[in-house]
């Protein structure tokens, strides 16, 4: 691969730049000296209106992010507004910057938001799955020794009753051997978009000699990073809704106004999970170790594992040392899962690559419910504490409640768009 052979100076596009990881993972590799160039269509930001949710934390425009990244750290990151969905849009991106590496965030990755209906699933497919397919045809004609990183997730596997492999699986059947991708029993629309990606991620790594990583990643918590700490301007996403956020957060949200911590079920739904800071150490691992040109290559992306109750009792837990009783209540499941289940997934490749670990820990903990306790007036109790979605019948009366009043969540000029701005 040009550009010292991966180490640093690379042109890298980061698609879906807005997002939770996105942004943080554009200022992560432009502080490294590379060539960010971040793409969004703003998706996000229109999703969040039309279901009334919001980050709890502020967020301003990307043309905002990127002015005041260059002034807090005289770095500069070129912002394009692009749609994947848009061949011919994708094409003209790849002919101005001619990009090394491609670092892919850029779906619709709410499993719930996947299942409220018909036209959701829809949307989460073609979104995904076209913009994946654009890539893969652009990087075969423009560019072919670009390196495609991608973004999957760990819930593509499901739960099966053995132990989960990096990606592949070695199979005797039969008499005769081979080595296999590891099969998959995805739990939502969104889930197996991620798997019909991961399919034609690896026919073109076949059939045309791409070059891909892709990485089956764990829930991330944490909302800080070494840069989103400089200014208020650089923040990124914290959701704790039950369409955007995850378990953890909506726990530490919980627990932060006083509310009971709500567990789907049992709680013994088990699921890997790694630190914001890791997700971003182990793509830039992925960066500069890149893939062959013909290899697929799968890393499972996640640190340690928890089951959901036993989440709900670290937090407890750590709001008891301070004095403060917090209660678990177990409530319906919206989901279909199993409740209690076999989990153990392999996760060595990037440990292999240098990954030095976050463990969660109560400090993080509280440092999370320390700033919901500053924002606290800022939660809806509604969106914190019903489920808005269930797998069987789809978006409930919370869903059609805050879908219909387009005012709901923060004020408009957090959730602004704005249009693309030239590169300088």
């Amino acid at each position: 691969m040009s550009a010292s052979n991966g180490r640093s100076g690379l042109t890298v596009m980061v698609l879906g730049a807005d997002g939770y990881i996105g942004w943080p993972m554009a200022m992560h590799l432009s502080r490294l000296g590379h060539r960010v160039v971040a793409v969004d269509n703003l998706a996000r930001r229109r999703w969040d209106r039309e279901g009334g949710t919001y980050s709890l934390v502020p967020l301003r425009s990307m043309g905002q992010r990127v002015r005041r990244w260059e002034a807090v750290t005289g770095n500069q990151i070129v912002w394009r507004r692009a749609d994947l969905r848009n061949a011919p849009a994708v094409n003209a991106l790849f002919q101005e910057f001619r990009p090394h590496a491609l670092v892919h965030f850029a779906e619709q990755r709410s499993a719930p938001f996947s299942m409220v209906d018909r036209r959701h699933a829809e949307l989460t497919q073609v979104n995904n799955l076209v913009g994946t397919l654009n890539l893969l045809f652009a990087i075969r004609d423009q560019v072919p020794d670009c390196h495609l990183i991608k973004l999957g997730t760990m819930g593509e596997y499901g739960t099966p009753n053995i132990d989960i492999e990096e990606g592949y699986i070695d199979i005797e059947h039969n008499g005769r051997r081979d080595r296999l991708p590891f099969p998959k029993v995805p739990g939502s629309f969104y889930h197996l978009s991620k798997v019909h990606d991961s399919n034609n991620i690896h026919f073109a790594t076949r059939a045309w000699g791409v070059r891909a990583t892709d990485l089956n990643q764990g829930v991330v918590y944490g909302f800080e990073t070494d840069d989103t700490v400089l200014h208020p301007d650089l923040n990124t996403r914290f959701d704790f809704d039950s369409i955007w956020g995850t378990a953890l957060n909506r726990f530490c949200v919980q627990a932060a106004v006083g509310q009971p911590l709500t567990v789907y079920g049992k709680g013994g739904q088990t699921r890997g999970f790694l630190d914001i800071r890791d997700t971003m150490a182990c793509i830039t691992l992925a960066l500069e170790n890149p893939a062959d040109r013909g290899e697929c290559r799968v890393f499972n992306q996640f640190t340690e594992q928890f089951s959901v109750l036993q989440l709900a009792e670290l937090i407890a837990k750590g709001r008891k040392a301070h004095g403060l009783d917090t209660t678990i209540a177990h409530v319906p499941n919206p989901r279909i899962e199993l409740e209690e289940h076999y989990y153990n997934a392999k996760h060595q490749h990037l440990l292999d690559l240098g990954l030095q670990p976050h463990l969660l820990a109560d400090t993080l903990l509280d440092s999370v419910i320390a700033m919901v306790e500053k924002r606290s007036d800022k939660v809806d109790a509604v969106l914190l504490e019903q489920p808005s979605v269930s797998w069987k019948t789809g978006g409930n009366e919370v869903w059609d409640r805050y879908s219909t009043h387009k005012t709901a969540g923060p004020p408009r000029a957090v959730r602004g768009e704005e249009a693309p701005q030239k590169a300088r």
